[in-house]
């Protein structure tokens, strides 16, 4: 299989986790536009229940805007997703798409040059957040 995402596991407890992951991608750049609580979501929708874990839609403008310049319908792909999941009360799972993979989809021109830029970029960006996690 195919890896698609970049990963971490923290060993402290989900919620200081979520708001380390929030300190590191706004260090990194990243403004979060959207959060998806799925253990509420799922349990509201399918009265199921799973660990905690929400999905962080992580944008960093200038890297939006380049790609969407390149490539409008890159916009499907936006934001990149940051997933911080609970394994059990002290250790979190944190995974990030990783923008290398988005490039499957980039065209050998002038688009998917300035798309590789900002990808490897983005994937910079967001290898040191994740870094910074297991550091701190």
């Amino acid at each position: 299989m195919t890896q698609y995402t970049l990963k971490t596991t923290v060993r402290r407890p989900y919620d200081e986790t979520v708001e380390a992951v929030r300190a590191e991608l706004s260090a990194a750049g990243f403004g979060i536009l959207t959060e998806i609580d799925l253990k509420a979501t799922l349990k509201a929708k399918l009265d199921v229940d799973v660990a905690p874990q929400v999905i962080l839609g992580a944008c960093r403008p200038e890297l939006a805007h380049q790609a969407l310049q390149a490539e409008p319908s890159i916009a499907a792909l936006l934001p990149c997703n940051v997933v911080v999941r609970a394994v059990d009360d002290t250790t979190t799972i944190v995974e990030a798409f990783d923008a290398d993979a988005m490039m499957s989809f980039a065209a050998d021109d002038r688009a998917g040059d300035t798309l590789r830029t900002v990808a490897t970029h983005a994937r910079q960006r967001l290898t040191a957040a994740l870094a910074a996690l297991e550091n701190n």
